[in-house]
């Protein structure tokens, strides 16, 4: 039997295909002077502790001083952390991200009283500063902001507390870190061909799309097999961040962990149920999809491990990295030629890390300081999911790019909400760029299947981890019991929920939980689900009318965090304060389906 040589150490993989950490910091020795750098800024910032409210020249100093550190450490963590990331048994970068982490903590703690201080002084006082002195005039999106938080933020003391707990907070995000990409070693299987593959994070979306069913179940079998030897110690993990999550919004005064996770978006909680409900109230199309999953793919019983194998047979559609380039560039056209000019540095100017090696942190994502050019991280697997994956990353990247261009360091970090509407444009632009050119019917019958898990992973699945989110956190509030075998039991009602009568929802699924890192950031998966559906909006206006919508989402692009998420979509074009995206979206899923059942009961 042949075997497959293992994943490549990190020093085996060629040049032309790993991102430029040198553009953030050409030596770990200029990271070490940025880092011993910190201490004396926070000296400045703390000579004015108990002085913002004498004058107006000491507020403005201490937002100024506290935009440089926010500056400084954003780039020490981002290097330390991405070197990790590219090889995370590595123990200097280990070293690295462990001092960058203990830095921000300090710096939180030291820095804990700008808060309650700007909150102290009197509005009459407040916006006698703002008049006479004119640099505070950057802050006032800042400054109003600040007063909404008002009840939620304590007293100096008690800031400077939880800020020191922040440390601990990140624990059980960074233990299951560990376990997941250093720790864990995935079982080897037989591919297609006989030959012996080792299963990895990387790997693993491969393996679940095999033709060969036995691949796809010993895959799937193998994967989830490894994280029940360590499901209990992935529960008490799982159950910490969940505690953690309460204890702050308990502290903090917020009604529940979800609203306290809402709050800084400035995003009511029924757009949150709102998705929830009106996600759950098409579920039937779902269970239609996976009634044609099943017919489509001849078996008497449609397995978990099933749902990610192409249902239109007779389509090898391999996709290199190169061509993926060219892909995008041409999907992405709509954007106007100065996206394109942006784009095509990327590919040439060491944004990317484009391929998996042993020790790099699994799936992909875009990160990077201010100041510098963002950066992409892939696991690169030759498949068509990878090209809108790349699609996807570079969503985020060029939003990244225009927010950092045209905003102050203050405004310059979005949220998460709006991320993953830059990230879904890409994808939306890059399925419609397809199918409009493509002849092949078994290749759009491909795309169509391909546009189908796309909601069906994005709005459906994101939904369903979202609604579990929601019932956890509320039976820790609740101070119910939340062992291994009820989020077990939780998890396995919902995937009958969502997928239907007509797929047996495998037992091993139900630990599916354990091995989803943004669990760990509580409250987030959501954002998937609402971005997709502005997303959809968004592109449709893009695809109608040409350059007017262009200019306003272009316009979104570069406005950065200068506004709430909310607003600044619906200056986009799109208001997610209503169901209205989501029905929207999700009647494009039935048009799809329709389509689909049409092409394959004439293909029958």
């Amino acid at each position: 039997m042949e075997k497959e040589k293992a994943l490549p150490k990190r020093q085996d993989i060629s040049a032309e295909f790993k991102w430029k950490l040198e553009d953030i910091y050409p030596t770990d020795d200029a990271w070490e002077k940025d880092f011993q750098a910190v201490p004396a800024l926070l000296d400045k910032i703390t000579a004015l502790k108990g002085k913002l409210q004498e004058k107006s020249a000491n507020l403005l100093a201490v937002l100024q001083l506290q935009d440089e550190l926010g500056k400084g450490l954003e780039k020490i963590f981002t290097y330390a952390r991405m070197r990790r990331d590219e090889d995370n048994t590595n123990p200097t970068y280990q070293a690295l991200t462990d001092r960058a982490v203990a830095l921000n903590a300090r710096a939180a703690g030291e820095t804990s009283f700008i808060t309650p201080e700007i909150l102290a002084i009197p509005d009459d006082i407040l916006q006698r500063f703002q008049k006479e002195e004119q640099g505070l005039a950057l802050y006032r999106f800042l400054l109003d902001d600040l007063k909404r938080q008002k009840a939620h933020v304590l007293t100096a003391d008690e800031e400077a507390i939880l800020a020191q707990a922040s440390e601990l907070g990140q624990s059980p995000g960074q233990i299951f870190t560990m376990l997941n990409n250093a720790d864990l070693t995935f079982p080897t299987i037989r591919d297609e061909e006989g030959r012996e593959v080792e299963i990895t994070h990387g790997r693993y979306g491969q393996l679940m799309e095999s033709k060969d069913r036995r691949v796809r179940k010993e895959a799937f079998y193998g994967l989830y097999g490894t994280y029940k030897k360590l499901e209990n110690t992935l529960a008490a993990t799982f159950t910490s961040a969940i505690k953690r999550d309460v204890f702050f919004s308990r502290v903090r005064r917020y009604p529940s962990a979800l609203e306290a996770a809402l709050f800084g978006d400035n995003v009511p909680k029924d757009v949150y149920d709102n998705l929830i409900g009106t996600v759950r109230k098409h579920n039937d199309a779902m269970h239609r999809y996976v009634r044609l999953r099943k017919k489509l793919l001849g078996v008497d019983q449609l397995h978990m491990y099933d749902l990610y194998v192409p249902m239109v047979a007779d389509v090898d559609w391999k996709v290199t990295y190169k061509e993926a380039l060219e892909m995008v560039k041409q999907g992405l056209e709509p954007l106007g030629d100065d996206y394109g000019r942006v784009l095509d540095e990327s590919f040439k100017t060491g944004w990317i890390d484009v391929y998996e090696n042993k020790g790099k942190t699994s799936g992909a994502y875009s990160w990077g300081p201010y100041g510098t050019h963002p950066y992409v991280l892939l696991n690169y697997q030759d498949r068509l999911d990878d090209v809108f994956t790349l699609a996807h990353e570079m969503g985020h990247a060029l939003h990244s790019y225009y927010s950092h261009k045209e905003q102050p360091y203050i405004y310059s970090a979005y949220t998460i909400f709006v991320a993953e509407v830059a990230s879904t444009v890409n994808e939306t632009l890059l399925i419609r760029h397809l199918l409009e050119r493509e002849q092949d019917k078994s290749r759009r019958l491909y795309l169509i299947n391909h546009y189908l898990e796309q909601f069906r992973g994005t709005l459906y699945r994101q939904t369903m981890f979202a609604e579990f989110e929601k019932i956890v956190h509320a039976k820790i509030e609740a101070a119910e019991a939340l062992t291994l075998q009820e989020l077990k039991q939780i998890y396995h009602r919902l995937n009958v929920d969502y997928y239907g009568p007509d797929i047996i929802v495998d037992d091993d699924i139900d630990i599916e939980w354990a091995r989803i890192p943004h669990f760990y950031n509580n409250f987030y998966v959501y954002k998937y689900a609402t971005g997709f559906s502005a997303a959809t909006a968004l592109s449709a206006q893009i695809l109608a009318e040409g350059q007017p919508a262009v200019e306003r989402y272009l316009t979104f692009l570069k406005s950065g965090g200068s506004d709430y998420p909310l607003e600044l979509l619906k200056r986009a074009g799109v208001d997610m304060g209503t169901a209205e995206p989501i029905e929207k979206a999700l009647s494009v899923f039935r048009e799809l389906l329709d389509e689909m059942e049409k092409l394959t009961a004439r293909a029958n």
